[in-house]
């Protein structure tokens, strides 16, 4: 992993082994790692973490060390990243508009159960909190598909 020269700033990542309520842990050097835990020894940690070396690993605990990210990521050129969203877009005059139109052929275009979904959404949404919709008005009838 290139490193940009601006940011030099590493951090010591632990991992705890036998820790499954929180197993990683994140400290700004390894000093105050080796003062929050006095078994674990500065000058050995040091020596396994200094630059270029493997991290220290036994059957507890996992220290290593990493650099901080302080700039975004740049793409290699080469790489293009394609959208996986496509915007959708209709420019109309608002007067040509004719969303009602639109809007009946979207819904007969859906299948009747969610058509009805979406009614008794919109209808649940006008309704105040712990009250219920008047039934007297509505007529039960089976669904056709």
């Amino acid at each position: 992993m290139s490193v940009s020269l601006e940011s030099k700033k590493r951090i010591v990542l632990v991992y705890w082994k036998n820790r499954p309520e929180q197993p990683f842990e994140v400290f700004s050097n390894l000093k105050n790692f080796c003062l929050s835990y006095p078994a674990y020894n500065y000058n050995t940690l040091n020596n396994y973490l200094s630059k270029e070396k493997i991290p220290f690993d036994n059957k507890e605990v996992r220290v290593e060390r990493h650099y901080v990210i302080t700039q975004p990521k740049i793409a290699a050129p080469s790489t293009k990243v394609e959208r996986s969203i496509v915007p959708v877009v209709r420019k109309v005059l608002m007067k040509e508009a004719d969303d009602a139109a639109h809007d009946l052929e979207y819904w007969l275009n859906q299948p009747p159960a969610q058509r009805l979904a979406a009614v008794t959404f919109i209808i649940n949404q006008s309704l105040r909190k712990n009250s219920r919709i008047d039934k007297t008005a509505i007529q039960k009838r089976p669904l056709k598909s």
